[in-house]
């Protein structure tokens, strides 16, 4: 019995201006088809390419040579008969489908773009994209695949990677054209935060406020750095103006709450915490420091924010911290045997944790 898709491939061929298939090619064709049932490669590619040579003008032929090879993982071989099919049926979606796939398996990811961009292959053409220099194009088209897809790891990977590489290409462009802006200083900035390089990011952030004072997010950004250097009442100058600036910035009250938290004004601390918690809710770094402010003065309080840190985070390291800070608050209650089952949660995160982390080499 011939198989189904020569029977598609007879009828699409009496729509077609391809001339008819030698007998013999189809016996080999199904042949072919046969062997990569049963998973043979290596007879399923002999079988195509003897019926490639009595068939050179079916484009049916040279399609399943190619995905053979693809098969195979050999997609370099697989790029001329599919490049061969496509020319005898430049309207086949398949193959140019496959070439897109094999140019791209095979580096070569400008090639792929025209192919992958005529089926729609979002996926596939973002990264050709991304691997071609494109990453703004590449950003758009791994977005629309990920809709489709939205929990595929690999998607999630590369747009990732072209959000970093549009980043990297756009902050490049700002240092070229406008090293000495305002956005131009920041910039540097960050990076030098980044590198831990302080000092020289706090003289970058002060050109940048020297020019544009009132720029949104340059003082909070500022004050991160202070803090980095436990400078906490620079840090809490820089957010108390930010928060002046942007009332509704959920951050900027967080960070303000924590600076307070560290020098120990617990009461102010508690209430720029309350409003950062009021602005954007269950934000479990701002539940952490809300209850660590409150434990004192209102341990039931405090007890709430820190269990809802437990709920969200599970079992990252903040609820961690939270299952010890809890535990604090009960020994001094005098509910020793509470305090006693959050310690061993505290045990069991941190040991959990350290299985999770990544051995330097």
């Amino acid at each position: 019995m011939i198989h189904a898709l020569l029977w598609a491939f007879l009828w699409l061929q009496m729509q077609s201006a391809e001339p008819p298939v030698p007998a013999e090619a189809l016996t080999l064709l199904q042949s072919g088809l046969d062997a990569e049932q049963r998973h043979d490669l290596e007879r399923a590619i002999a079988s195509f390419r003897k019926a490639a040579d009595l068939a050179p003008s079916a484009g049916i032929v040279f399609l399943r040579l190619g995905e053979a090879y693809m098969k195979k993982g050999d997609y370099t071989a697989a790029i001329p008969p599919l490049k061969h099919a496509a020319e005898l049926n430049p309207d086949s979606l398949p193959a140019h489908q496959f070439l897109g796939y094999a140019f791209l398996a095979a580096g070569y990811a400008a090639e792929a773009i025209p192919h992958l961009e005529l089926v729609h292959e979002y996926g596939a053409l973002g990264i050709a994209q991304l691997q071609s220099g494109q990453p703004a194009e590449a950003v758009g088209n791994l977005r629309l695949a990920l809709a489709k897809n939205p929990n595929d790891p690999d998607l999630l990977y590369y747009l990732g990677r072209a959000g970093t590489s549009l980043s990297a290409q756009s902050l490049d462009r700002l240092l070229s054209a406008f090293p000495d802006s305002a956005r131009g200083h920041q910039a540097v900035g960050q990076n030098l935060f980044v590198m831990k390089m302080f000092p020289e990011a706090v003289k970058e952030y002060q050109m940048a406020l020297a020019l544009r004072p009132d720029l949104p997010g340059l003082r909070l950004e500022l004050g991160q750095v202070y803090a980095a250097s436990a400078d906490w009442e620079k840090a809490e100058e820089q957010f108390r103006v930010e928060t002046n600036l942007q009332p509704g910035n959920a951050e900027a009250a967080y960070r303000l709450g924590d600076a307070l938290l560290q020098q120990g004004k617990l009461k102010e601390a508690a209430e720029e915490l309350r409003l950062s918690d009021s602005l954007r809710p269950d934000m479990p770094e701002t539940l952490y420091s809300l209850g660590r402010a409150t434990a004192v003065t209102d341990p039931s309080a405090a007890e709430h924010a820190l269990l809802r840190v437990i709920e969200v985070e599970k079992d990252a390291s903040l609820a961690g911290k939270a299952y010890l800070a809890l535990a604090g608050i009960h020994r001094k209650q005098g509910k020793i045997e509470q305090a006693t089952r959050e310690m061993q949660e505290v045990r069991r995160i941190q040991a959990a944790n350290s299985r999770r982390a990544p051995t330097k080499q």
